[in-house]
């Protein structure tokens, strides 16, 4: 189905900025869902730099590695450069895994960061098909061997203490605006994780969890989030 999404994209209106408020020049940040690499956002990289934002990729090779880590070592030098770059606040979207992450460093670099979109991202907790769950515990155990001391023992699970859940558990400030499109036809998360609860952050759409990235609706929500439009209807696709 991600496939479908992708080939409405390219016909969309949308994909092509019409109908959508244009970009200030302001960067965006963008960063993959767990196992995801940059170049699964591609298209959503090509489409904000089309509509008039400097976008910027994460820097992550694969998702699958501590989280904590890669904000360290990747997301924070991204976010760094877009904000030297364009000399104002950064957006950052994340898919997934990605969004979670996002948010965390939202709440560490309130001073860089305008606004956090997250597509099909859990908040504070993992509810996904027991598939995927099982691929994580693989990816956990990899992690443990080859970063040995370098993480935490509960590394890679809910019971883990390190800053990148410290800061899940936080507040992100007012400053930073917030946007967490979810659909109840993900079929790999649990939809109803993927909220914050606040209707005006919340947006529904019909979308499978990859076909987010793709999906013409979820770029439609993004281009009035970042323009800092707050009047959309919290079902963006009925």
């Amino acid at each position: 189905m991600a496939a479908v999404e992708l080939g409405f994209l390219w016909i969309s209106p949308v994909f092509l900025g019409y109908g959508i408020p244009g970009g200030d020049g302001s960067g965006v940040v963008l960063v993959p869902g767990f196992l995801g690499t940059d170049l699964l956002l591609t298209q959503l990289h090509t489409w904000l730099s089309r509509i008039g934002y400097q976008s910027f990729y994460s820097g992550i090779r694969v998702n699958a590695e501590c989280p904590n880590l890669l904000i360290r070592q990747h997301l924070t030098a991204a976010i760094e450069g877009a904000y030297s770059s364009t000399k104002r606040k950064v957006h950052v979207i994340g898919h997934s895994l990605g969004g979670t992450m996002a948010r965390a460093v939202a709440a560490q670099m309130p001073d860089r960061i305008a606004s956090v979109i997250t597509l099909a991202s859990p908040m504070r907790r993992i509810g996904a098909h027991a598939a995927v769950l099982r691929v994580a515990e693989m990816v956990r155990k990899e992690i443990h061997k080859r970063q040995g001391g370098n993480v935490l023992p509960d590394c890679y699970t809910a019971n883990c203490t390190c800053r990148f859940v410290e800061s899940l558990l936080g507040k992100i400030p007012s400053s930073v605006r917030q946007t967490a499109i979810y659909s109840r036809c993900d079929g790999i998360m649990d939809w109803r994780l993927c909220r914050t609860g606040d209707p005006d952050v919340d947006v529904e759409v019909s979308s499978t969890h990859m076909g987010q990235v793709f999906s013409p609706l979820v770029y439609k929500i993004v281009a009035e989030r970042l323009a800092g439009n707050r009047r959309v209807g919290k079902n963006a696709a009925a």
